[in-house]
């Protein structure tokens, strides 16, 4: 009989298998911003990446994030003026633009959502402010379930700031609670446009054990 993997016990309780190494790299070994793509991102790629992205877990289960796959020359026309210069060309050449936002008033759905208890009256009284660092925290959460969900799905990514959130606000969500938050680019990422790996905090430099 083989050699139990300590890894996948603690105290005699069994836990979930660890992912074989090829799916930690490509989810976080080796996976890379890209700054240069090709490909095709379609419907049903995008279908797919929300329905994994969506059972990430949110505060109260609020899923505030909300998701704009910008692909359409009309959608990049309207993309393009937001965009700082460096990011400008990659971000029009790229197959699928992600906006990442999230909506001040998520709480609307809540009573879907979190039907287990009336939790809608939790939000809904707190100021604006309040509720857009729920959101924000929140759907920061969203975007980074993104970014795993598309590179599980095979897809690479270019997650980047560098851009007017107002502009892009006022060209995709005039009248509405919704406020733009990052951009991730997505399709199939030419290896010669990313930058030699950075280093990374050790341990001892990021972590405290209490």
């Amino acid at each position: 009989m083989p050699a139990s993997n300590p890894q996948d016990q603690h105290d005699g309780d069994a836990f979930k298998p660890t992912l074989p190494d090829a799916s930690l790299d490509q989810l976080f070994r080796q996976a890379r911003t890209y700054n240069r793509f090709t490909g095709e991102v379609d419907d049903a790629t995008l279908h797919r990446l929300y329905d994994l992205l969506k059972w990430g877990p949110t505060t109260s289960n609020s899923c505030p994030a909300r998701f704009v796959f910008v692909r359409s020359p009309e959608a990049k026309a309207k993309l393009g003026p937001a965009l700082d210069e460096g990011n400008y060309k990659k971000t029009m050449a790229a197959p699928c633009t992600a906006i990442v936002a999230y909506d001040i008033a998520f709480y609307e759905k809540v009573p879907v959502l979190f039907p287990h208890t009336d939790a809608r009256g939790w939000f809904d009284t707190k100021p604006e402010p309040d509720l857009r660092t729920i959101a924000l925290r929140n759907g920061s959460l969203q975007g980074a379930y993104l970014l795993l969900a598309a590179r599980s799905i095979g897809l690479d990514c270019g997650p980047m700031s560098g851009f007017d959130n107002a502009k892009v606000d006022a060209a995709f969500f005039p009248g509405t609670s919704w406020r733009s938050n990052f951009l991730v680019n997505l399709g199939k990422g030419d290896p010669a446009s990313i930058f030699p790996r950075s280093p990374r905090l050790n341990f001892d430099e990021a972590c405290r054990i209490d």
